[in-house]
């Protein structure tokens, strides 16, 4: 710990002299690299919110993919069967053919 002590002042280095050199440079390398990594533009932390952010995209590419397959699937079904088709119409868009009553009763 006496190496620590007063570690700026060079009259002081005496037989420690390199280990005391030493310990300066690598206090300034550390403080140089930290300005560098922590409060240049292009940082470490940005790096990090930028891999959150990809992550958070992946995630939605992916939800987006399964919606897009399941319309996929329901377009599909709608197009191939005829019933389902004018199933699909009476429910979304209250279609009915002639003679028939439509009645509409509202969720609570």
């Amino acid at each position: 710990m006496g190496i620590m002590k007063n570690i700026w002042d060079r009259s002081k280095d005496g037989n420690s002299r390199e280990q005391r050199s030493f310990i300066r440079t690598a206090i300034v390398a550390v403080a140089v690299a930290v300005l560098f990594l922590f409060f240049k533009k292009d940082n470490v932390i940005r790096w990090i919110q930028g891999g959150f952010t990809i992550a958070s995209q992946n995630k939605e590419i992916k939800l987006n993919e399964r919606k897009i397959r399941q319309l996929d699937g329901k377009i599909e079904a709608l197009t191939g069967n005829r019933d389902s088709l004018e199933k699909f119409a009476r429910e979304t868009f209250h279609f009915a053919e002639k003679g028939e009553d439509i009645y509409l009763i509202e969720d609570k």
